[in-house]
């Protein structure tokens, strides 16, 4: 069995991926205008192979892939774990995936770190004020079984406590709910958090003292 097949991507997704990424990466140091040229048509490859086994223009593909430079590296994405008193956790309605649930969060942001990020987030998704208690979890989006996606994506989610702020919505998320472990909505946004992750979450808010997890 391949390291794609058991990551539960296919293998021309992590090819092209992959392709991708050296081609920027390439074009980053090279100073060779033959090179430049090589590393430009390996990234137009990655972006044909993608195209052949998804419904998206290959010119689209290589478009988003043009707007990528500097050394290929994973993403970065933060979600905060919030818990008030009583034990229940916060969550947002995403307005971009149909209204379905997620932890607040996003990408993170130039300029601050991921912790600060997270309670950024929070407070512009939700209304709320969080704070950090710890980062609970650093997990490989492939490995956590999300949808595939064009680029590599490392997760950080952070247990907070909620410190303040009262519910509001934003362009991005269309309600704000409270849930008790039991109460978790079935209709999540899939792409963004798992149920899995979202009951390690409630696990780390019972027991503060268990470590980081990563994969």
């Amino acid at each position: 069995m391949s390291g794609a097949e058991r990551d539960g991507e296919p293998d021309w997704l992590v090819w092209g991926r992959e392709i991708q990424a050296i081609a920027q990466t390439g074009l980053t140091f090279t100073r060779d205008p033959y090179d430049r040229e090589r590393y430009e048509m390996l990234r137009a490859l990655a972006a044909r192979m993608m195209a052949a086994h998804t419904a998206t223009p290959a010119r689209r593909i290589e478009a988003l892939f043009v707007g990528q430079d500097g050394y290929a590296t994973p993403k970065i994405d933060v979600r905060a774990a919030v818990f008030d008193s009583d034990g229940r956790l916060l969550m947002v309605r995403e307005t971009l995936d149909g209204g379905r649930w997620t932890l607040p969060g996003g990408w993170a942001d130039v300029n601050m770190t991921p912790a600060d990020s997270a309670v950024k987030e929070v407070r512009e998704e939700s209304g709320y004020i969080a704070t950090v208690r710890k980062l609970a979890a650093l997990w490989d989006r492939t490995r956590q079984g999300h949808p595939a996606t064009v680029f590599s994506c490392a997760k950080l989610f952070y247990l907070c406590d909620l410190a303040g702020g009262a519910p509001a919505t934003s362009l991005e998320t269309s309600g704000i709910g409270w849930f008790g472990a039991d109460e978790i909505p079935d209709d999540l946004s899939l792409g963004r958090v798992l149920p899995d992750q979202i009951r390690r979450m409630f696990e780390h808010h019972r027991t503060p003292t268990l470590p980081t997890d990563f994969e």
